[in-house]
């Protein structure tokens, strides 16, 4: 019976080791299934996890470009001064061009430009023809103005005689008063007129009305002159300029007009005498403000004994102005010119502040704010002009300020 069994068991061996093998392998397959399964898991999860992070990274990008970077100064104080620069025109105490008053021809001249002339010194000779001829005619209707008025006398004073002795009539006698006084007034008309072209004869002679120096001669010998009074085209002879003392006209902004008084000092500085200074003192204002330029007109007064200064020169006048206070300096591209007003794009808490400033000396490179900014604040070098308060901004750097303007 044991024997038998053994017998069986050996002849279902192969089938045993047959399902015992389909078992093995049914896990193996069921294994790897498993396995290929994770796998393409971690793959499809390292893909998403990998869109995930460089979505968020764009997005952290695009948020950090949306806020402009800028790049910020500090307005700089400038020392106190009590010198404010400004530029200036030299002109002559005294100018006028010299017309002749009768017409003619120029006979001869005299004096050339750059000559010193003294008050009533012969400058030149024109030739009038034609009031030489008048006034000899003039002349020659007084003379016979005169000799009937000497006989109208002798026949008044012979009636009045006569009237008298009634010899002649009193109608007579008015008639001979009427006729002397008639021709009186005759020779005083006469004498009128000699004496008018007697003077416009004196013309033909030109004389210099002051001292100064001849600046334009605008005339040669033989030009055809036209008296000053006439109508039309009018020739100045001369120009003549007073240069022993100059004025000079200068412009002062209006935050320093109140501080522009006469007699304040001021120093010239003229490019073609480099280190050297010409005293001069404020003797006049406009007390006016120029209501387009926003500026008082000032005169500055300054001896010129040598005539070293010509006049219509340019010139930098240093104004000793009292009672300047401190101000801020910026740098020319920090400003914005909008229609509220001139204005700088301040940073505070990363947004833009739209502060408006008022402006002083202009040093090219620099400009002087006299009002709207403090010391500590950041304000935006080239702002674009779309910039609007309360835009979020990032700041770069501060960017290195610059030396003061040379007139502070």
């Amino acid at each position: 019976m044991l024997s038998e069994t053994k017998v069986q068991v050996v002849e279902n061996a192969p089938q045993i080791q047959s399902a015992l093998d389909g078992k093995h392998r049914g896990r193996r397959g069921l294994l790897a299934a498993v396995v290929v399964f994770l796998a393409v898991a971690g793959i499809v999860a390292f893909g998403i996890l990998r869109r995930v992070r460089a979505r968020n990274a764009v997005s952290t990008e695009t948020a950090a470009m949306a806020v402009p970077l800028v790049n910020v100064v500090s307005p700089q104080r400038a020392a106190p001064s009590r010198e404010l620069v400004l530029p200036g025109n030299v002109e002559p105490y005294m100018t006028a061009p010299i017309y002749s008053r009768t017409s003619g021809y120029v006979k001869k001249w005299y004096v050339d430009i750059g000559a010193r002339v003294k008050k009533g010194q012969l400058l030149a000779e024109i030739d009038t023809p034609e009031v030489d001829q008048q006034l000899q005619q003039s002349r020659s209707n007084l003379a016979t103005a005169e000799a009937n008025l000497k006989l109208a006398e002798i026949t008044k004073n012979r009636y009045s005689e006569l009237l008298k002795t009634s010899a002649v009539s009193q109608q007579d006698a008015d008639n001979a008063i009427g006729t002397y006084n008639a021709n009186n007034s005759i020779v005083q008309a006469n004498q009128a007129n000699v004496k008018q072209l007697e003077t416009l004869q004196s013309f033909e002679k030109i004389y210099a009305p002051f001292d100064g120096i001849v600046t334009v001669r605008n005339v040669d010998v033989g030009d055809l002159i036209n008296s000053g009074s006439a109508p039309g085209t009018k020739t100045d002879l001369f120009h003549i300029a007073q240069a022993g003392k100059l004025r000079v006209y200068v412009y002062v902004p209006q935050e320093y007009s109140q501080a522009a008084t006469p007699g304040l000092t001021a120093d010239l500085t003229l490019a073609e005498f480099p280190g050297r200074r010409f005293p001069g003192k404020l003797v006049r204002t406009a007390n006016a403000i120029n209501n387009v330029t926003r500026t008082l007109q000032i005169e500055v007064d300054v001896d010129n004994p040598t005539g070293k200064l010509l006049s219509g020169s340019y010139a930098e006048v240093h104004l000793k102005l009292p009672g300047l206070a401190s101000t801020y300096l910026l740098p020319v591209d920090t400003l914005l010119f909008r229609s509220e007003g001139l204005q700088v794009a301040v940073v505070k808490n990363g947004k833009v502040v739209l502060t408006p400033v008022t402006p002083g000396h202009d040093f090219g490179n620099q400009i002087e704010i006299l009002s709207g900014l403090n010391e500590n604040e950041s304000v935006i070098q080239n702002p674009p002009d779309s910039v609007l308060s309360g835009q979020q901004v990032q700041i770069a750097r501060a960017a290195p300020q610059s030396g003061a303007g040379g007139g502070q």
